[in-house]
């Protein structure tokens, strides 16, 4: 048996390259990480992680009526009234870990 197998895949270049960046960041090359992938597919008799859409999604203000913005500025308003309030910097970081913005 052979000690490796060439596995060819297309992906989306921006995809690529964003965790071609991350990798490297850790420190491991791409095609260890299709390996480890693979081996985790192999353990867990399927993928290794939830398949899912994701629950919050950012609301697209140019999509919304005049109404609907009202409304969202209300909830906005009366979160603050409440004291239900965070630090933009801990917000910002929420939105690029969970939107890639």
């Amino acid at each position: 048996m052979s000690k490796s197998s060439s596995i060819y895949t297309r992906v989306e270049p921006d995809i690529k390259e964003q965790a071609e960046k991350i990798l490297s960041r850790l420190g491991i090359p791409m095609s260890n990480a299709v390996s480890l992938f693979l081996h985790q597919v192999v353990l867990q008799k399927g993928l290794p992680f939830s398949i899912k859409l994701p629950q919050n999604q950012p609301i697209d203000i140019s999509s919304l009526t005049e109404e609907q913005f009202n409304t969202e500025i209300e909830k906005g308003i009366a979160d603050m009234n409440a004291g239900r309030m965070r630090p933009a910097d801990d917000v910002f970081a929420d939105l690029r870990r969970d939107y890639g913005v």
